[in-house]
């Protein structure tokens, strides 16, 4: 399985020429919105398992300083600690999942 950050989506497009807000400007629109939600809901949804995923991310970034790495968001130590317990590779755009990976068994998507 991969996990698509927000960072890929958001260059995808950005690239494509739809701005990530003029994006969610639609979705305000209900119709928009319904669409976007059924899309997205078709796809797997990874959550954390319990409290041992909140303790894994706060680890992971207690190791990433004993480095002398900085993780500039936590949220991201937690999407790192659910993909390394799913076994899910992290397709990303986002410096923060290098330095996670390099510190645990985080798996990184590259496409071909």
């Amino acid at each position: 399985m991969i996990v698509v950050d927000t960072t890929v989506w958001i260059d995808f497009l950005e690239a494509r020429g739809t701005a990530f807000d003029r994006h969610l400007a639609e979705i305000r629109d209900e119709d928009a919105y319904q669409r976007t939600r059924v899309s997205l809901r078709a796809h797997p949804i990874l959550r954390p398992r319990g409290i041992e995923t909140f303790e894994a991310a706060a680890n992971l970034h207690r190791t990433a300083r004993r480095r002398g790495l900085t993780v500039r968001r936590n949220v991201d130590c937690l999407i790192a600690a659910t993909c390394i317990e799913s076994g899910a590779e992290i397709y990303h755009n986002d410096r923060d999942f290098d330095a996670l990976a390099r510190v645990s068994d985080l798996t990184i998507y590259c496409p071909a």
